[in-house]
């Protein structure tokens, strides 16, 4: 199995306000959140981003943690699982000349208002089945995506992410490891369908085969 790593380290945090967020959020809101369309992406507040929009401050100073972690240059491939708008990628492919970057996100509309540079190397699919031979890309990377889809299906994506990956993963998921920490996930979540402790996150990793690094989002 792989490790623990924080590779969005230099990924700038943000302060949330997850009272607010307890006192303003209903099960209709998620219910929208969770069709991952306009509402989710550019619609209120209440239902998601509330505007999804690329600021380069976000994704750069993360690039060169995973360049040096994978190995990354000129002539590698990487896949991003629930790419959204595909920034990342687009920062990916400025500062890592010559990589081959793909994205699939399960969002029609996300992949329709991708960044435009992206667009011939985004499209939608479901992590469920990705439509990639064995071993296609040297790294599989899934932020905050896997955790949307029931257990047995984030167990499936994180099968998926193994069988295309040659080198290497990282994923990041919701979980918590206090009792603390769980009360305000699961107040703070919108999407989430499998959030666990991360002991609970580590043995599942095993059970599935999953042999990637990987990460918690805990707000």
């Amino acid at each position: 199995m792989g490790r623990e790593i924080d590779l969005l380290v230099n990924y700038p945090k943000t302060k949330r306000n997850v009272e607010d967020r307890v006192q303003n959020k209903t099960e209709e809101d998620r219910n929208i959140a969770r069709k991952f369309g306009r509402e989710f992406f550019d619609g209120d507040r209440r239902h998601g981003y509330g505007g999804f929009n690329y600021d380069p401050r976000f994704w750069q100073p993360v690039v060169p943690t995973l360049r040096a972690h994978f190995d990354l240059k000129s002539g590698a491939s990487l896949l991003d699982v629930g790419c959204g708008k595909a920034f990342m990628l687009h920062d990916v492919a400025a500062l890592i000349p010559g990589i081959i970057v793909k994205g699939v996100d399960i969002s029609e509309y996300a992949i329709a208002k991708a960044m435009e540079d992206m667009k011939p190397h985004v499209g939608v699919a479901n992590a469920r089945s990705l439509p990639f031979p064995d071993q296609s890309f040297d790294v599989v990377i899934s932020i905050n995506t896997i955790h949307n889809l029931e257990r047995e299906e984030c167990g499936q994506a994180l099968r998926e992410i193994e069988r295309v990956s040659r080198k290497g993963g990282f994923v990041t998921v919701d979980a918590y490891r206090t009792d603390k920490e769980k009360e305000r996930m699961h107040a703070w979540n919108l999407t989430g369908l499998t959030i666990m402790h991360v002991d609970e996150w580590v043995a599942f990793f095993g059970e599935v085969g999953y042999t990637g690094d990987y990460y918690w989002f805990i707000p």
